[in-house]
């Protein structure tokens, strides 16, 4: 449901609904044990964006402020989603008109706005729990319009939903563990939603798991999205 462009997730998504996706860490009986669950947090992970208090915790979830991740594949993901072309650093106060993972990025005035999407990400090269150092191979940029409540309350689609733009090696910055990526949309004039995926491996989309495969050589992860809203 969350792994499908365009289906249930973006379905409500482009309805508007602030629906925040976290990492499942249900454990019955571990994989060490002879069965096929890990510990949680082991494998999958849920990162949230907060100061070390627990009602920060809570508010920050309730935000969505949240990536996840498989494998520990990335450690880190921050996302700046700016009105304009023009890339700020990170570590720079905000300046004029941005919104990061959670927030809505309102778009001033009634003309068609570009709107850049700045990216950093920690590719740790420490190793996993399973011993190994994976590399993150992709990164994708997803968008979807928002198009407001369905007629019908059985869609579980969102055909406007694309990915438009894959990132590879060849196209960011490798600053030690981190890697940067600055992607513009050109003249964005309706109210939609951006979000990222990534991958360790070469499938342009996410597969249905084979039985006995290996879960440590197939690793993804998701951010929740970043809403635009245009003036109308």
């Amino acid at each position: 449901m969350t792994a499908k462009v365009g289906g249930l997730w973006d379905s409500m998504l482009g309805e508007g609904r602030h629906w925040w996706i976290t990492a499942t860490s249900d454990s019955h009986r571990n994989w060490r044990d002879g069965g096929g669950d890990f510990w949680p947090g082991e494998y999958s992970k849920t990162y949230v964006k907060a100061e070390k208090d627990y009602a920060d915790i809570m508010e920050s979830i309730r935000n969505g402020n949240v990536f996840v991740t498989t494998g520990d594949l990335i450690s880190e993901l921050e996302v700046k989603v700016q009105e304009g072309g023009k890339r700020q650093p990170f570590f720079a106060r905000a300046k004029g008109n941005s919104a990061t993972i959670g927030e809505t990025l309102t778009l001033k005035g009634n003309k068609a706005r570009d709107v850049t999407v700045n990216i950093r990400i920690k590719d740790p090269n420490a190793a996993n729990t399973h011993g190994d150092t994976p590399k993150v191979q992709r990164v994708d940029l997803i968008v979807g319009e928002v198009t407001g409540q369905v007629e019908d309350r059985s869609t579980a689609t969102n055909p406007t939903t694309k990915v438009v733009k894959r990132f590879t090696e060849q196209d960011w910055k490798q600053d030690g563990e981190y890697i940067e990526i600055s992607y513009t949309l050109e003249k964005v004039d309706k109210d939609s939603y951006i979000r990222l995926r990534g991958t360790n491996t070469d499938q342009l989309e996410p597969e249905t798991d084979p039985r006995g495969e290996d879960p440590w050589q197939d690793l993804w992860f998701y951010s929740n999205p970043v809403f635009i809203k245009t003036a109308k």
